[in-house]
């Protein structure tokens, strides 16, 4: 007689699909190795880790809920590894995702470069925006979104316009952080 099969557990995961964005990283003197950055994600105990470009963007998982927390313990975590003054921006991919669909401007544009500015904090984009004031669309264009602030600026020019001086700001520091539309779809299509 066979002896009965044991019953399989079924498994349901609960963990959700992040992206961090770290600001300034690999500029300024600020060289964070993708392996190096990798490594102390999975050390974190997240999963499913992967380092998108070498501009301070990881995909991974995690069941953890309280994203203030998650981002608090990233960054210290940043902070003593590296030993500079991290600060990241914190969204799920289904988030950035959304974010990215509701591009206001050409998606391509020979003349142009689509930009997303991401933030932490939704009052630092709100004052952003109204620090920005009227933007002259011959220059740039920026417009807000739910969470993101879309932004288009000529090529070869996204540390010269007024909005991209503004971004610069160290106010805008802890809060913000601007990708191109092409580094974030690659963040989505993982």
């Amino acid at each position: 007689m066979a002896s009965p099969k044991k019953e399989q557990k079924k498994t349901t995961t609960t963990a959700t699909r992040h992206v961090a964005l770290l600001r300034g990283v690999n500029v300024n003197g600020i060289t964070i190795k993708s392996a190096d950055l990798k490594a102390l994600f999975v050390e974190l105990g997240f999963d499913a880790v992967r380092t998108v470009l070498a501009s301070g963007n990881v995909l991974f998982d995690t069941d953890e809920r309280d994203a203030g927390a998650l981002r608090t313990r990233i960054e210290q975590a940043l902070r003593k590894r590296f030993d500079y003054d991290a600060w990241i921006v914190l969204l799920t991919q289904k988030q950035v995702a959304d974010m990215a669909a509701a591009y206001p401007f050409e998606r391509i544009d020979e003349e142009r470069h689509p930009y997303l500015v991401f933030g932490s904090d939704p009052a630092m984009l709100d004052e952003v925006m109204e620090k920005a004031g009227t933007v002259d669309p011959k220059l740039e264009r920026l417009k807000q979104g739910k969470g993101v602030l879309y932004w288009q600026c000529p090529r070869g020019e996204s540390t010269d316009t007024p909005v991209a001086k503004l971004l610069a700001k160290t106010r805008y520091k802890s809060s913000t952080t601007a990708r191109n539309l092409r580094t974030v779809e690659k963040l989505i299509a993982d």
